[in-house]
C-alpha cells in the first residue's frame, strides 16, 4: 500500500493490549501465536484508531517475555477484519500473519537474520488485480502490471528504508483484497494500510527477528470482534 500522509494524532502513552497486573502476558491470552517462539503484536484501542503499540515478544522457558515495544501507526481509515478487507480502503487488516522476508532501500541492520532483499531502481510491488504478479515483488515490472496500479519501491525512501513483508493475502492472493502490506518505517502520518514504527525501532525489530524461530505478527484491537486475543 502506498504510505499515506494523514496527520498523526498524539501517540498514547497507554501500552495497548496490556493486562492488569498479575495477568498472563498478551501472547499467552491469544487464541494462536503462529507456533513459533517469537511474536509481534500490533494493537490499537479501537478499529477507528490510526495509532497504537507494536510489541515484540520471546517465548522463554514456556513464558512470553516482552523484548521491546514502539509507538505504531495504522491505516488512515483504521483497522478492519482481514478476511473482509477491500483494496484501496486505507485500512490495516487484522489477523495473524507470517513474515515472509525483509527488504529495504538501505542496507540490512547489523544482526539481521531474515532474508533481506535490496531495493533497486527497477523494484516494484505489483498491486494490479489484472496481473499474474498481483501482490508480488517484481523486478522489473512486467508488462501486465500497470505502473499506476503498483508501487515503485525506491520512491518511498523514508518508509522503505527497512521493512518486513506481512503475509496478508500473500500465499494465495485474493484479487481485490489488498496488496503490499508491510511493517515499515514511519512516514509523515498514518499509512495506507501498513503498520509503521520509528526507524530505530524498525532496525531493532530486524536485528531481533529470527526466521528460525518462526515469528508472526498479530494485528488487532484491545477488544471487540477484532480483538488481538481472538487471532
Amino acid at each position: 500500500m502506498r504510505p499515506g500522509v494523514v496527520a498523526l494524532a498524539s501517540a498514547s502513552l497507554l501500552v495497548l493490549g496490556a493486562a492488569p497486573a498479575g495477568d498472563p502476558p498478551l501472547p499467552a491470552r491469544m487464541a494462536d501465536t503462529g507456533g513459533g517462539t517469537q511474536l509481534i503484536t500490533a494493537v490499537a484501542a479501537r478499529t477507528g484508531a490510526t495509532t497504537g503499540t507494536v510489541t515484540w515478544w520471546d517465548l522463554r522457558d514456556g513464558r512470553w517475555v516482552k523484548a521491546g515495544s514502539a509507538d505504531a501507526r495504522f491505516g488512515s481509515n483504521g483497522l478492519v477484519e482481514g478476511s473482509s478487507r477491500r483494496q484501496g480502503t486505507s485500512t490495516t487488516p487484522t489477523g495473524l500473519y507470517d513474515l515472509p522476508y525483509a527488504f529495504g532501500i538501505k542496507a540490512a541492520p547489523t544482526g539481521t537474520a531474515y532474508k533481506y532483499r535490496p531495493v533497486h531502481r527497477n523494484s516494484w510491488w505489483c498491486q494490479d488485480n489484472d496481473s499474474r504478479s498481483y501482490n508480488r515483488w517484481t523486478e522489473p515490472r512486467p508488462a501486465d502490471c500497470r505502473a499506476a496500479e503498483s508501487e515503485h519501491l525506491i520512491s518511498y525512501t523514508t518508509q522503505y528504508a527497512h521493512a518486513l513483508v506481512i503475509g496478508f493475502n500473500y500465499a494465495q492472493p485474493v484479487r481485490g483484497r489488498g496488496a503490499g502490506i508491510f511493517l515499515h518505517v514511519n512516514g509523515r502520518g498514518a499509512t495506507a494500510g501498513c503498520v509503521s514504527v520509528p526507524v530505530e525501532d524498525m532496525r531493532r525489530i530486524l536485528g531481533w527477528a529470527d526466521p528460525a524461530r518462526k515469528p508472526h505478527i498479530a494485528i488487532g484491537t484491545t477488544g471487540g470482534p477484532t480483538a488481538v486475543t481472538r487471532y
